[in-house]
């Protein structure tokens, strides 16, 4: 697959794993406030238990690449943020990320701790199950390795195989739905309010300008509606088209 495409699904990620983080009450500052930053209590909650399976769902397939590590450090910011001394908490939960992706053996262990953690709560199911089947296609494809973790996780988190069925189509149905659409170098410098004749670094400031005016992180996204998401979502998918195709031209 492109990488055009890879940015799109990436897109896509975005507006439904922040969206549904956005209505989720437990993971709120507010809720831990009083939560004590160290390795070990990081490392045993539930999201430092959910750190660890996206580890192995992204490191499935034998390697990170980039738009893993993009989607992965939006997560470790948007995380982190709910937390007391959220760099202390992003350097932590990197290193149980870092630790957890060079070992595939623990993860039925893992998930099911994860499921004793959540105690069969449908909605955090969802939500952890969400995430890690779009991780496995952000960079377009999902490899037999990842898959199998998924549904390694899956069982282990006694997830509806039905609903798991139908969350891998939506993002299958997306695939097609892009091969369909076309873009113009044009179009891209028009998106990212830049010339042809501007060098490379005066376009990626544009361009992280840009992105961070429209991201729809999980803090901005507490207090909006749905339109809100979706109209944040689509622009930061034309940023990232934009930015991906004037790159490669210049190359």
């Amino acid at each position: 697959m492109g990488s055009l495409f890879a940015l799109f699904i990436f897109g896509a990620v975005f507006y439904y794993v922040f969206k549904s983080y956005s209505r989720y009450e437990s993971y709120s500052q507010k809720a831990f406030e009083n939560f004590s930053i160290t390795y070990e209590s990081l490392k045993g909650s539930e999201l430092g238990l959910f750190v660890s399976l996206v580890a192995k769902v992204a490191k499935a397939d034998g390697r990170v690449d980039n738009l893993e590590a993009q989607l992965i450090g939006a997560m470790f910011d948007d995380i982190s943020s709910v937390f007391p001394h959220p760099q202390k908490t992003k350097d932590i939960l990197k290193q149980i990320f870092s630790e957890q992706k060079e070992n595939q053996n623990n993860t039925k262990e893992l998930a099911e701790a994860l499921a004793a953690a959540i105690r069969g709560d449908k909605t955090k199911q969802q939500h952890f199950m969400g995430f890690l089947i779009q991780l496995a296609f952000v960079d377009g494809e999902v490899s037999k390795g990842e898959e199998e973790v998924l549904k390694t996780i899956a069982e282990a988190l006694r997830f509806d195989p039905k609903l798991y069925h139908t969350m891998f189509d939506k993002f299958e149905s997306m695939m097609g739905e892009f091969k369909d659409s076309k873009n113009t170098l044009a179009d891209a410098y028009r998106v990212l309010g830049v010339k042809e004749s501007d060098d490379m670094q005066s376009i990626k400031k544009a361009y992280r300008k840009l992105i961070r005016e429209y991201h729809p992180d999980i803090i901005k996204s507490q207090n909006k509606g749905e339109e809100y998401m979706k109209e944040a979502t689509k622009k930061t998918q034309e940023i990232n088209q934009a930015y991906e195709m004037i790159k490669n031209a210049k190359k």
